[in-house]
């Protein structure tokens, strides 16, 4: 059931809304934009001059036509999408055993961050090992936002190990849950 509303003058049901930036991200947002306009009319006003004497030149110096190198392209694009702090934490994960030592790295490993609740997810590969970073969580968070900037990372969640994966085969019998089951 649709409406035609001012809103919605189609008819059509909405779709999904992207959320929408608040708070920094919107102050960030509205700080690119304004120096985009500032720097276009900078640019526009060069060109005007630059028509009063003869027309458009390509000269020795860079302009906003000239091509841009790979890494400054991706600089420029997670900046203007508001990518920054999404960013740095994949470079974390990429660092992960300079920042937590070697010997944790070797058993707790960073699955996947939760941008909108700034939740940082780590599984190890014992409960011993899930304990012990636990216990050095608050450390860790410390260490992290030093890194990344205040209040990228709130919350470290630890996972211990997972269960083995179920393997269904020619010669188990039905309802069985494997050798689990004998010594139950």
């Amino acid at each position: 059931m649709t409406e035609n509303t001012p809103e919605n003058p189609s008819g059509k049901a909405p779709g999904p809304r992207s959320p929408e930036p608040s708070g920094v991200d919107l102050a960030r947002v509205a700080l690119r934009a304004a120096k985009d306009a500032a720097r276009a009319r900078g640019d526009a006003a060069q060109q005007k001059k630059q028509a009063r004497r003869g027309g458009l030149r390509s000269g020795a110096r860079a302009d906003g036509r000239d091509p841009m190198a790979l890494g400054s392209a991706i600089n420029r694009l997670i900046t203007e999408r508001g990518w920054e702090a999404p960013a740095a934490v994949g470079g974390v994960m990429g660092r992960w055993p300079q920042i937590v030592g070697e010997d944790v790295a070797k058993h707790c490993v960073p699955e996947r961050y939760d941008e909108e609740e700034h939740v940082l997810s780590v599984r190890c590969d014992s409960t011993a090992w899930a304990t012990n970073l636990r216990l050095l969580a608050p450390t860790l968070v410390a260490r992290l936002n030093e890194d990344l900037g205040h209040g990228t990372v709130k919350l470290i969640k630890v996972q211990g190990p997972g269960g083995p994966a179920r393997r269904y085969g020619p010669l188990r019998a039905p309802g069985s849950t494997g050798p689990g089951d004998t010594y139950g």
